[in-house]
């Protein structure tokens, strides 16, 4: 394992420039993050994280930062860490379509990880809103868990535009529905137990269909308009990425794969949020909700290894200092652990586990040494005076190795985190 950095340079910064914070409530008044506001000149995208899913603090936390840069901001998009296709609808919900009791359908299938209550917030914001704030998913389908809800959109695209090609569709669903299941937890090993030569027939549909998309452009929009095919083609982009995440994940659970091979799902999530970008305008700004290892803007490793090259680093290349990583952490406390059982709706089981104290050389040292509380601290200030960086931060229940200082823009700290239940929809 490598040598911890000293924390004390970071704690020794932190005592004079973090800004405590007053209240965890979501509803309670926004004031004390006013210094975040200075914070985000000039930036269009703020993704906020977290440690670990499944935390009461870190939801409520989140909860509060959206409503402060939703109402005192001007924020106008909530993109979260949800399949770009499952999106759609609830993006039409969140503005106003349906009853307000149908959100629990469209949620039903969902790896509960915090989105219900930001949910509410927006369909409740935007009754009165001059504008809409708009819903965008970002994610594979189903959390890696199935293609099916990707595939079905594009289904109903060809049988508009190119019914020829809907027996290669349909083929691909009757492979993909043999092995869906909750979340990337159950599919990747039911996909390893395919056939190979299904395995490989998926794939081989997938990208068949993928490249006739891309080559008949021209025929497709004298058939339906712009928006139509660009959707559908996204949809069908995230499928070639699930596909190729069910690989890269069986490979994982079985002890071996190729070096980071998971990052295609983070490739994904990066094109699909600069996909939306592309279409709401210039002068949308975007909320991206998304665990802590998906927004960091350097590589993700663990005694030296790489495993991942996340969403953060994709963006921050494509957007520069327009987009802002937001680390959530926690000093103390219990993490929801995720244990694998395939014989559980999702895949895994949560276990409330206590968290080990704060190794040295983390940044959740620094809060500690720091004497912080609650608190936000603006790391670009840091680097540009050239504080010296903690090299690691939680994960769960571990810590990752990163350049904390070069990975996040800004940190969250809070005194302690707490397991929440299994949200219901």
């Amino acid at each position: 394992m490598p040598a911890a950095t000293d924390e004390t340079p970071l704690a020794d910064w932190l005592e004079g420039q973090a800004v405590p914070l007053v209240h965890l409530d979501p509803a309670a008044p926004l004031d004390d993050l006013e210094p975040l506001r200075d914070m985000l000149d000039g930036v269009r995208v703020i993704a906020v994280g977290e440690h670990s899913h499944f935390i009461r603090e870190f939801a409520a936390l989140r909860q509060r930062v959206l409503r402060f840069l939703v109402e005192r901001c001007g924020f106008t998009v909530l993109a979260f860490e949800y399949g770009f296709a499952e999106a759609l609808p609830l993006d039409a919900w969140a503005r106003g379509t349906g009853a307000d009791g149908d959100l629990a359908g469209l949620l039903a299938d969902a790896v509960p990880i915090g989105l219900r209550e930001p949910a509410r917030y927006l369909r409740q914001h935007n009754r009165s809103a001059a504008e809409p704030v708009r819903f965008a998913g970002i994610d594979i389908p189903a959390a890696g868990g199935s293609l099916l809800p990707a595939l079905a959109p594009v289904a109903d695209y060809l049988r508009r535009v190119d019914p020829e090609s809907l027996p290669m569709l349909r083929s691909a669903t009757t492979i993909a529905a043999s092995f869906a299941g909750g979340s990337a937890a159950v599919a990747a090993p039911a996909w390893a137990r395919l056939a190979t030569t299904d395995q490989d027939t998926l794939s081989a549909l997938l990208a068949r269909l993928l490249i006739r998309f891309r080559s008949l452009r021209p025929l497709y929009l004298s058939r339906a308009d712009r928006h139509g095919y660009d959707t559908a083609l996204r949809c069908l982009e995230t499928a070639c990425h699930g596909d190729y995440t069910f690989r890269a994940m069986a490979a994982l659970f079985a002890g071996g794969g190729l070096t980071a091979d998971t990052s295609a799902r983070d490739l994904c999530m990066a094109e699909s949020l600069l996909w939306h970008l592309d279409r709401l305008g210039p002068t949308a700004r975007v909320v991206l909700m998304a665990h802590n290892a998906h927004i960091q803007r350097k590589p993700v490793a663990f005694d030296g290894r790489l495993t991942g090259l996340p969403m953060g680093q994709h963006l921050h290349h494509a957007l520069g200092d327009s987009y802002f990583a937001l680390g959530l952490t926690s000093i103390a406390g219990h993490t929801a652990d995720m244990r694998r059982d395939e014989s559980a709706r999702h895949g895994f089981t949560l276990h409330d586990s206590p968290l080990n104290p704060p190794v040295p050389g983390s940044v959740e040292a620094a809060f500690a040494r720091a004497g912080l509380g609650l608190a936000l601290a603006d790391l670009r200030r840091a680097r540009a005076e050239r504080v010296s960086s903690p090299d690691r931060i939680r994960m769960q229940g571990i810590d990752q190795h990163t350049p904390v200082v070069d990975a996040f823009d800004g940190i969250l700290c809070t005194p302690a985190s707490t397991p929440d239940d299994l949200e219901k929809p």
